[in-house]
């Protein structure tokens, strides 16, 4: 029997709309405060999610005020400090850069030292150049940490033979509010109307940053291909990015003639209204660890095609298309085929996709894998 809560603090870069981000939120959302006391240290203060965690009782924020990438010696500083002050048992790094400091800070420390991974695969040559001296040396300083915890099967695959202690790693899956993203006929009529699409169109969208690695270009493509030989059919694209990522993914849109066929979004908090108001979701990513936005489809049983990346194909299962990446010609079709279903047909397949997201992807069970793990870490002393 634990004799008190474990002191569980989390270092991460800022609470962003991404996926990564919202399952942090998730976590500590519904992480028991009989067990955990729980700090969240951050390097900056912003991000479109931070307000949601104002309303979480019991929770520290911390913000570090990071000065710049290069800003080493200070930070550390500050970070120690706050883990001597909230006497941390773990400190859980979330993402790269927060995986590298918390691998130092806890050295110092001597606290239990958790990474976190997210992704699957990371094409280089779109990032920064930072990006792959940043991950290397994550590789070298995993073998220093407790735990490393990833979201996907193919992540674990990945890191592995990228030079991760694999003896280390654990997997365990996003979890979803299915409470939360459900069906909803007249979230999906409202939002429809909004965007201009009529009861005779069928609307397939594509939902997440506006970035190289997620396919935005194989997705306007393959809409180029679709308008062509059927009429009905209209695009959405859903979130946001930099300005040179818009601008770069809007000329392409241009070029390729869609014009009033494909509605840009932007960034939507109603994301259950946003599934609902789709027929066909597409998940074009080149390199992907755990969707949440497939899941998040399907829980509100909406059909998907996704590429073969990360644990999409495992997660879609039979309830959907996995088709190759950078493949426009072959997503087109997928997605024809979809669309070619009778509404009973489709409305079936994304039933069975709904059922697929309950039974294996759940809040509750995420949250209580990532407790045990902890809880493990830590030991009987607690």
């Amino acid at each position: 029997m634990q004799s008190s809560k474990i002191n569980l603090s989390i270092l991460t870069r800022s609470l962003g709309s991404g996926g990564a981000e919202r399952q942090l939120i998730e976590l500590v959302k519904r992480i028991d405060p009989e067990k955990f006391a729980i700090s969240i240290f951050f390097f900056y203060s912003e991000g479109e999610l931070l307000a949601e965690l104002a309303d979480i009782q019991n929770i520290d924020i911390i913000y570090l005020s990071k000065k710049s990438r290069w800003d080493f010696l200070g930070f550390i500083h500050k970070l120690n400090k706050q883990i001597r002050n909230k006497r941390s048992d773990i400190l859980y790094g979330y993402l790269d850069v927060p995986n590298i400091f918390a691998l130092l800070a806890g050295k110092m420390t001597r606290v239990k030292i958790a990474f976190g991974l997210r992704s699957s695969h990371v094409d280089f040559s779109l990032y920064d150049w930072t990006a792959s001296i940043v991950y290397r040396l994550e590789a070298l300083l995993s073998h220093y940490s407790d735990l490393v915890i990833i979201n996907s099967k193919t992540g674990f695959d990945y890191h592995r033979n990228n030079g991760f202690a694999h003896e280390k790693i654990r997997v365990i899956p996003n979890g979803i509010d299915t409470k939360r993203f459900r069906p909803d006929l007249q979230l999906r009529e409202k939002t429809r109307l909004e965007w201009g699409i009529y009861e005779k169109h069928f609307l397939v969208g594509i939902v997440g940053r506006l970035d190289p690695i997620k396919g935005h270009a194989t997705f306007l493509q393959m809409a180029a291909i679709l308008v062509r030989e059927y009429s009905q059919v209209r695009f959405v694209c859903v979130g946001d990015g930099t300005k040179t990522n818009k601008a770069e993914i809007r000329t392409a849109a241009n070029g390729l003639g869609l014009g009033s066929d494909l509605v840009w979004a932007g960034n939507r908090t109603d994301m259950p209204a946003v599934y609902s108001a789709l027929d066909v979701l597409v998940s074009a990513s080149y390199g992907e660890g755990f969707s949440n936005v497939i899941c998040e489809a399907m829980s509100c049983e909406v059909p998907s095609v996704v590429t073969d990346v990360g644990d999409s194909a495992i997660i879609v299962g039979k309830t959907g298309k996995v088709v190759a990446p950078k493949d426009p010609q072959r997503m087109a079709g997928a997605v024809l085929e979809l669309l070619m279903m009778s509404n009973d047909e489709r409305a079936n397949l994304g039933c069975q996709a709904r059922k697929r997201i309950k039974s294996n992807y759940s809040l509750e069970k995420m949250v209580s894998s990532t407790e045990n793990l902890f809880t493990e870490l830590v030991g009987p002393s607690k």
